[in-house]
């Protein structure tokens, strides 16, 4: 597979994110329709919110949403998570489950929260919908490009609010900023975008091991082949150890995408964000690159079972109509490099870089153009609650959240494919309005997966309310 021809290299993109530190100018913060706390009056406003997968995400989440909500009810198959998570959301008043489809059974529960690993994302996501509730699902939604089809279908007749924690997109100072310099023509016409997303780690061979008591593992598993469990003790540096379980999940593409879907979920969010904003409307012809990986592969599926899989170094060119480029890359700063005819900027979770930054000193951006980028819905002054404060607002008022459905498997199409890519070492072509590869028989067997006996996705006949 060739490498594909990027106009800016490593050194290019390096000196453009290491560029004038300072230039990122004060907080953009302007007076809006009601705040979500404006919309909480009293104990009897609040919302009661119903919490699938208690990890880590799920507990940083309920720390953004505790002004407004209640957790009334959590699941999780690891009974240890459980017990911690039940304290630390709810001061040990939730009432808890090992099956979600229990907390999804409650009339008395407005929203839900899905924090699970992402094998486990859109059969819950979809089954929440059919129960009338509003959501908040981590990213990426889905596994698969059919996946994604049935989620747009099912939130398009139930009319469910459905929020994806893509929180780059709520972040003022930093993407949406980047969006509006993009939006107010700072940049000019759009050639090129970068996402570099970083590449997945290595592990040794990790050896069959017992499951923890408090894990059932089968449940864990759900929709995916029923495997081992495997864990190393002393695999990592981060104390986790290697697994196949729990945070390592990423690492597998029985599970995951690898950091294509993890990390590519939210930089190429904002790069195709930014195509649109710039008038790039149509969706992606082609997608070529090579990825490394650290198993052999065969007809797309790794021959090694006992270690990480997923892709560890990639470069993937990604063409628009019109000749509009994005490069996916793991070599270089994680971040998001947008190229114009008048300027390039590079922005990350960090800082804002480049000349049209600089030059806001002299002509600011318009008083409303980050409103504006941000359709107009309120923005609180806190940002890192701003992404819940926006789905409640959403679920209150019944509008469109800023990380919705349709914008999010758009973009996640293009991870999607990229793995794809990955796995079968070879370029795409890409029919965007049948959302099928071209002339690819083999490639197209993997826009789904079977799912395990006891876990299909059952889609029901629904009226919008």
């Amino acid at each position: 597979m060739p490498v594909s021809s990027n106009k800016s290299d490593r050194r290019d993109f390096l000196k453009t994110s290491a560029a004038a530190g300072a230039a990122t100018s004060v907080p953009y913060f302007f007076s809006t329709p009601r705040t979500l706390a404006q919309e909480t009056k009293s104990k009897n406003d609040r919302i009661t919110l119903g919490v699938i997968g208690a990890g880590g995400m799920a507990n940083g989440n309920m720390k953004a949403a505790k002004d407004w909500v209640d957790v009334v009810a959590i699941a999780d198959v690891d009974s240890k998570r459980l017990a911690k998570s039940n304290k630390t959301m709810s001061g040990g008043k939730a009432d808890v489950y090992e099956d979600y489809r229990e907390v999804l059974s409650r009339d008395d529960i407005d929203v839900i929260h899905i924090g699970t690993p992402d094998h486990w994302h859109t059969k819950p996501l979809i089954e929440a919908m059919y129960a009338g509730k509003d959501v908040y699902c981590e990213k990426p939604l889905t596994l698969t490009i059919d996946e994604g089809k049935l989620i747009r279908k099912v939130q398009e007749e139930t009319g469910s609010v459905v929020q994806v924690g893509t929180q780059q997109r709520s972040t003022f100072n930093l993407f949406v900023k980047a969006l509006a310099l993009v939006a107010d023509g700072r940049v000019g016409k759009i050639q090129q975008v970068q996402a570099a997303i970083g590449g997945a780690p290595k592990s040794p061979a990790i050896p069959v091991a017992d499951v923890p008591s408090e894990l059932n593992w089968d449940r864990w598993l759900g929709p995916a082949p029923a495997v081992d469990y495997r864990h190393l003790s002393t695999g990592n540096k981060n104390g986790r150890g290697n697994t196949n379980c729990h945070y390592e999940f990423r690492w597998w593409y029985e599970y995951s995408g690898g950091k294509l879907t993890d990390w590519g979920a939210h930089h190429v969010d904002i790069c195709n964000w930014a195509l649109k904003l710039n008038g790039q409307t149509a969706g992606p012809v082609s997608l070529g690159g090579r990825a490394e990986h650290p198993v052999e592969f065969k007809d797309g599926f790794p021959v090694d079972k006992d270690r990480y899989n997923t892709a560890t170094n990639f470069n993937f060119s990604v063409k628009y109509p019109g000749g509009t480029e994005m490069i996916i890359r793991n070599d270089t700063d994680n971040g998001v490099l947008i190229t114009g005819d008048k300027g390039r900027i590079f922005v990350n979770r960090r800082k804002l870089v480049g000349k049209p930054v600089e030059e806001l000193a002299n002509n600011p951006l318009p008083e409303d153009a980050i409103s504006k980028v941000y359709r107009g819905m309120p923005m609180e002054s806190n940002e890192r609650k701003q992404h819940w404060a926006n789905f409640l607002h959403c679920h209150r008022n019944k509008q469109t959240p800023i990380s919705d459905v349709h914008t999010h498997m758009e973009m996640l199409n293009v991870c999607h494919l990229a793995g794809i890519s990955a796995r079968l070492g070879r370029d795409l072509k890409w029919n965007n309005d049948s959302e099928q590869i071209v002339g690819d028989e083999e490639a197209n067997s993997f826009l789904a997966r079977p799912y395990r006996e006891g876990y299909e996705i059952e889609m029901r006949e629904t009226v919008k309310s």
